[in-house]
């Protein structure tokens, strides 16, 4: 059995339901914390557009890519936050987009902290591409046609799209951020002509704590822990800041040798102003590291720098060059 025919038997099942962990991998998770949590509108007190392009386990046939674009920003008339967000992720012979627009309500709960609500609703398609499938009865003939020996399974490509929904709570505090949310609330059922996806909820729990070690040096250790209920996976983070333009860090993803993955190591600068730029890299530490050479990973973030709009800005208001 070659790689791409594990990868594909891993993703498809010849049977009606299709089941898989969907959110998308990222390792810079704490400079885009939008991406998985839409009560993180408008926490950056600014009009903050950031976007990421992930290519994981380079040199492994059908691995995943991965592009998203988001941007949000304070709506301090209405006491909140808004934001958009578009992912779009090829993996084997998957390939899904979505689009979702989220609305976030901000409540201060001391001089120092704000405590956000926030929901989005959008829409998700996703693809099967039936002539880059492989299962063990499919059969490829003299003139490379592909026949699976499957009624389920055809050579053309078939799409199915439905709504999908999101939550997430949020607190920022001077030096502790706090955030819980849940994707893919709906947990419906996409139809692709005989197949069926079913988009599983998954929820995310996030924390960061700022460790000032003086006036020019900042440490930010944070975790990220994801779970469907069935698999977890955590990262642990740590990454050091200079004169709020620098910075350089690294994370483990994983607790315990069965859910080992990798070790990504990352640093970025501020360009200008209002741009930033950060890279990292993945180092494999599961049996894939075998066939890939790793995992790369670059995020770009533009941010006015300013408050916008009218109406009683937020309890505290972060410097906004920071990265």
């Amino acid at each position: 059995m070659n790689i791409r025919l594990t990868i594909s038997c891993c993703l498809l099942f010849a049977t009606q339901m299709v089941m898989a962990q969907q959110p998308a991998q990222y390792s810079m998770y704490r400079l885009n914390k939008y991406a998985f949590n839409p009560g993180y509108a408008g926490l950056d007190n600014s009009l903050s557009m950031t976007g990421v392009y992930r290519t994981q386990w380079v040199g492994l046939p059908g691995s995943p890519v991965t592009q998203n674009l988001n941007a949000h920003m304070p709506l301090y008339i209405a006491g909140g936050g808004v934001g958009l967000s578009v992912e779009n992720e090829t993996l084997g012979s998957w390939r899904q987009t979505a689009f979702s627009a989220s609305f976030a309500y901000q409540l201060p709960v001391s001089k120092s902290g704000l405590f956000s609500l926030g929901l989005s609703a959008g829409w998700v398609q996703r693809q099967l591409d039936g002539s880059k499938v492989r299962t063990p009865s499919t059969v490829i003939d003299d003139l490379g046609n592909v026949i699976h020996n499957d009624p389920y399974l055809g050579n053309s490509l078939e799409g199915g799209a439905g709504p999908t929904a999101h939550f997430g709570a949020f607190y920022q505090g001077e030096r502790l951020e706090f955030g819980i949310s849940a994707i893919n609330l709906l947990g419906n059922r996409l139809k692709l002509s005989d197949l069926k996806f079913e988009q599983e909820r998954t929820y995310f729990l996030y924390l960061g704590y700022r460790l000032d070690l003086n006036k020019k040096f900042t440490t930010i250790p944070s975790i990220l822990l994801k779970t469907d209920v069935y698999q977890t996976q955590i990262d642990f983070s740590v990454t050091t800041q200079y004169n709020e333009n620098i910075f350089v860090g690294a994370s483990l993803r994983g607790y315990h040798s069965n859910s080992l993955d990798a070790i990504a190591l990352m640093g970025g600068f501020k360009l200008t102003e209002k741009i930033s730029i950060a890279y990292s890299y993945d180092l494999g530490l599961s049996n894939l590291k075998t066939a890939s050479t790793g995992s790369h990973e670059v995020l770009l973030n533009y941010n006015i720098g300013r408050p916008i709009g009218k109406g009683r800005p937020p309890a505290i208001i972060y410097n906004p060059r920071s990265l």
